[in-house]
């Protein structure tokens, strides 16, 4: 469902299609970053040192997500300069996509781009040597990972549309927000095997997310109750 994001709101629009393709590259040159400083601490640790590469392995996951929040904000002022240029384009003096607009499809980028990831470690895993549960662990690891990176993707999306509107209103409280969201979900990771310590917070955290979007989006209990009957 989360890739149909894509297929339905996004694939007919070539600007948005530019936006969501650049949004990935970001969070991909973060991930890049984060994992190649995480590499040097681990070369230059010692790996005997169980305690000592639990820390580093911590630190990694916490650096890589104010990475990839810093790099969510340098493309919102990239957006924003984009939409400046597109206004002194236009012949009526309005920017063809809107920053709200603009934020979500960022958000899909970046959830695509974190989803995709999840998915090749998982199909990597999923090659072998081994059998899933055949010493006692749990046999539903392929079905939980692949529940969690669909929570990844929708709460990337929905922090784009929150972090977006943070930016332009300066609420900074709503920027910090999204950043602790973030920092909880991907510390829940820390949790597994025991998967449900992991997933239902973080579907929890997703549905507050998605609450929270709607409504700074414009949305209201009457739209919403209007979609769910199919009123028009």
């Amino acid at each position: 469902p989360a890739f149909g994001l894509f297929l339905f709101t996004i694939a007919r629009d070539p600007l948005r299609i530019i936006i969501l393709i650049a949004g990935a590259f970001f969070w991909l040159v973060s991930l890049l970053l984060s994992s190649l400083i995480w590499f040097i601490a681990v070369k230059a640790s010692d790996p005997e040192d169980e305690r000592l590469q639990k820390g580093l392995l911590i630190f990694g996951v916490m650096f890589s997500v104010l990475l990839q929040e810093a790099f969510r904000f340098l493309y919102y002022k990239l957006l924003r300069k984009a939409i400046e240029g597109l206004v002194a384009l236009s012949e009526d003096g309005c920017s063809p996509i809107s920053i709200q607009q603009m934020a979500y499809v960022a958000g899909v980028g970046f959830g695509l781009m974190s989803g995709a990831f999840s998915m090749i470690n998982l199909l990597a895993d999923a090659l072998g040597p081994g059998t899933v549960g055949i010493h006692g662990d749990s046999q539903l690891y392929f079905l939980t990972s692949a529940f969690m990176t669909m929570v990844l993707i929708f709460l990337h999306t929905f922090w784009g549309i929150l972090f977006f509107h943070g930016c332009e209103h300066r609420r900074w409280w709503e920027i910090a927000a999204v950043v602790v969201m973030h920092l909880t979900v991907s510390g829940l990771s820390f949790c597994n095997p025991l998967y449900v310590g992991s997933l239902v917070p973080s579907y929890l955290l997703m549905a507050a997310a998605a609450a929270w979007a709607y409504v700074l989006s414009g949305g209201s209990a009457q739209n919403l109750r209007r979609f769910l009957l199919c009123k028009c």
